[in-house]
This record gives C-alpha cells, structure tokens and sequence, in this order.
C-alpha cells in the first residue's frame, strides 16, 4: 500500500464485507498496549526518551515483518497535515490521544492494511490487529505474534502480580482490548438497544460508538469491547467477547425478522426513500450519509435492494467522511456546503459504479 493510497482511497482491508456473520459484524479488532523497561509512559517522557523509544521500535521492525509476512509503511505523525491525520483516524489506524502532540509519535501500518502500530500514544506501543467480520482470535494470535517477536528482543515491562504495565491502569493485566464492530439497525428500530447497553457492564463489555471511546453512535454501528484486562486470560477475554456478540448477532437477526413480519411496509418505506437520496441527492451532511446508507445497508441484507453490492456500504463509511473528502480535494478550507455537495456525488458515484443490471 503506497502513502497516497492510504490517503486517497477509501478501500480498507478489514472492512470489504467478507468474514464471518458479515451482514451484521464489519469488523474484529485485538489491541496489546506494551510499554519497554525503565523508559516513562509517552505523557511522562521528555522528547529525547520519546525519541528513544522510536529508535528501538526502528530496531526490532525486520522482525515484526518477518513474523508477520508483510512489508510496512512508517508513518511520522509530525510530517502529516490535518486532514492526513484525520483520515487515519478514520481509517481506524490511529486515535484521537495519538495526534494530541504529534511529536516523536508515529505509526506502522501493514502492506495489507490489517496491522497498525502506534507508537508513543499512551503507552509505548499500542498493536492493533483486524479482519473483517466476527474472528476475535486470529487478529489476537497475529498481535500475539508480533508481541512476542518484539519480546524476544526489548524488555517488556512486566510485573508477576500485575501483569502487563500499562499509562492506563483499566489496561493492567493482559493490556489486550479486543472490540468488534457491528451494524445493529434491526434493534435500533425495533427500540431494543437500550437493553444491551444496559446490560453490557455487567458482562464486562464496554458499548461504544463508531471511533470507540468518547464517540456517538452513528449509523446505527456500535463497537462492543472489553472493560476488564486484569485477572484474566487473553483466550478468556475473546471467549467472553465472542460468546456476546454472538447474542448480540442473534438478537439483531430476531429484530430484523420482526420487522419484516410486523413493519414490512413501513421498513421498505424508508429503505426505498434512503436509496432514492443516496442515489440523487446533491448535498448530503455527514450523519444524514450514515443514516441513510444505515438503512439501505439493512435493505440489501433483507432482500429488499438489490440493484447494488453490501460491500458498498463498508466503503462509503471511510469515502463519506468530512476529513477524507476534504484530503481527496486538497482543501482544508472546504466550506460546509462544499463539503457535503461532494459528498453527495461521491455516494452518487459509488452506486452508480456498484449498480447491478445497469
């Protein structure tokens, strides 16, 4: 993957629509946040001990590509503008805490766009691994593996009763943060979300919004993760997180089999409605984008659409994006309205491309 592609094209690996439960799971991702010996946490360490840090983490890349069979492209995270920034945020590749003060902080990205690295976020290292659809454990094995190859050169800071040390004490323990993300529309309408939401603390599961912590829900996609790392062990965490979201799977299809028996005119309404703007609209907002393509999502999936791919829908979660079509144009002065009128052709253009039978 070539710098300019990871800006310019919307097309994310882990993210095509493929994998298991794919009408309902866009994608698994696994997090180890590892800190190395006797250096302070990023937001204790002066500029030279940050430096330090991306020295030895230069040291060790050969073996985290050898073990993991992919080239991969380094990311200064002070080099970039704004809006590249932000497009990697979008992109999932990076958070909002990694671009706070972009000094001596950057980001190992795979060739295959499946393996990300932050560097000097708030821990030393944050590995994050991700497929598409519901497979928690191969992203987990592949992060494990990079772990261990950087492992088996640098000092990990390490305790026998606390496991893992980490800038964030819910971190401690396994330092794993295992999230997958869903589409759940069938319990948005059917007003049955509330109840997951409710009832996840208790199953040691965190409900985000579609950029994790601190992010509204938007499109109807929610991030299911973690809360616990302490205490357990990783193969312990992903079981739990599998054996819920399976529920949750469950749970969406019964919905949308509700509204199918009970709300079949109505929801074909409003599927045909959002298709009928997504296709000829001429300016489109950023949440009235996800909402639409939301329902037209959940129209493909029943049956309802045909003429256009599902797969259209994962992309257009990255190519409506205000930073990414700001960074396409060049332009971060882009006005509201420039914006959204461009985002609407995008979306245009994208089914037009994907339409079946024209």
């Amino acid at each position: 993957m070539s710098t300019k592609e990871l800006f310019m094209n919307p097309y994310v690996s882990w993210m095509n629509g493929s994998g298991a439960d794919g009408d309902v799971v866009l994608s698994s991702r696994v997090r180890l946040a590892r800190n190395f010996c006797r250096i302070p946490f990023p937001n204790r360490a002066d500029l030279a001990q940050l430096e330090k840090i991306q020295n030895i983490v230069a040291s060790v890349l050969p073996d985290i590509e050898d073990v993991t069979d992919e080239p991969f492209e380094e990311i200064i995270l002070d080099k970039l503008t704004k809006l590249e920034k932000n497009v990697l945020i979008e992109k999932h590749f990076i958070s909002n805490n990694h671009i706070k003060n972009s000094q001596h902080r950057e980001v190992l990205i795979s060739d295959d766009g499946k393996v990300s690295i932050m560097v000097n976020e708030e821990d030393h290292l944050r590995i994050q691994c991700m497929v598409a659809g519901l497979d928690v454990k191969t992203p987990l094995k592949l992060a494990l593996k990079i772990d261990d190859a950087i492992e088996a050169k640098v000092d990990i800071a390490f305790d026998e009763k606390m496991g893992y040390l980490t800038s964030c004490p819910t971190n401690l323990g396994t330092g794993l943060r295992a999230s997958v993300m869903l589409h759940l529309p069938g319990l948005v309408f059917t007003q049955q979300i509330s109840s997951i939401i409710n009832i996840s603390p208790q199953l040691g599961l965190a409900v985000r919004g579609l950029y994790g912590e601190g992010t509204e829900v938007l499109g109807n996609i929610f991030q299911i993760s973690n809360q616990l790392t302490l205490g357990f062990t990783e193969q312990e965490l992903v079981d739990n997180l599998t054996s819920a979201v399976k529920e949750i799977i469950a749970q969406e299809r019964r919905a949308r089999t509700a509204l199918k028996l009970y709300s079949m005119d109505k929801l074909e309404d409003e599927v045909w409605r959002s298709f009928g703007v997504l296709k000829y609209a001429h300016s489109l907002s950023s949440k009235e984008a996800l909402s639409f393509l939301s329902k037209v999502r959940l129209g493909m999936d029943m049956g309802i659409i045909k003429e256009t791919v599902p797969e259209i829908f994962n992309e257009l979660l990255v190519a409506s994006r205000t930073n990414y079509l700001q960074n396409l144009q060049e332009n971060e002065n882009m006005s509201q309205s420039e914006i959204d009128k461009k985002r609407a052709e995008i979306v245009r253009k994208a089914l037009k491309e994907t339409s079946i039978g024209e």
